[in-house]
Formats: C-alpha cells, structure tokens, sequence
C-alpha cells in the first residue's frame, strides 16, 4: 500500500482511481493532478517511483484543500448560514435536506436519527 496525504491508497489499481479515495479529490480532479504532475493515468500505484510520490506529497497540499481543512471549511460554512437563519442553516440545524428534496418518501434515515434523539423518556413522580 501506498501512504499519500494520511491516506492508504492500494498499490493494484491506477493512480487516478487510488487518488480519488482521498477526501476531497474526485476523479476529474485526480486525472488533472495526474497530467499536471505528467504521471500516466493507467500507471498502477506499485509503479510509481518514490520522487512522483514525494512529488504527489507536496503539491496537492499546496495547490487544493483537502481532508481535515476541507471538512473544517465545510462545517464553518454551515455554522454561517446558522448563525445568519437562512432557510438552508435551519435545514441543517434541524438534520433535514437543504436542497429541496422531499422529506415524506426519502430521506427517512436522517429522520429515524433526529427522531431518536427527540424522544426523551418521561419522568416518573
């Protein structure tokens, strides 16, 4: 296994799929780091040489924002929109689909939990 950015990444499959495993990069992105960096995209990550993967260690950092900042920026943005009672930050306050899904056939799984925790035993006198 390959060790890039905190992540195991598997030696056996190529380098666009296995950098796609990492939080924040997806496969459009994997495949321009690839070409930027000139890593072939088909090379399987036991190919690749300590210098490409050293060279994979420092500029995804430098370039993008991935992992534990990205997921950091994330919740900052959602604590905002809280804060500030948009409709979207009450959405997400109260466990529920911010972008208009509906609520009565789908996404019952975010309910069962909100549901779960609502629900408090009653006090015996």
């Amino acid at each position: 296994m390959i060790y890039i950015l905190s992540t195991n990444l598997k030696d056996n499959k190529p380098i666009a799929k296995t950098l796609s495993k990492i939080y924040g990069i997806g496969d459009w992105l994997s495949k321009q780091i690839c070409d930027d960096l000139g890593i072939s995209i088909s090379l399987k990550g036991n190919q690749l040489s300590p210098s490409q993967i050293e060279m994979l260690n420092q500029i995804i950092p430098q370039t993008y924002s991935i992992g534990v900042e990205l997921q950091g920026e994330i919740r900052k943005r959602k604590e905002r929109l809280v804060i500030v009672s948009t409709y979207r930050g009450i959405r997400h306050s109260q466990g529920l689909p911010t972008r208009g899904q509906r609520t009565h056939g789908n996404a019952r799984t975010v309910r069962k939990g909100r549901l779960a925790v609502l629900k408090m035993p009653s006090k015996k006198i």
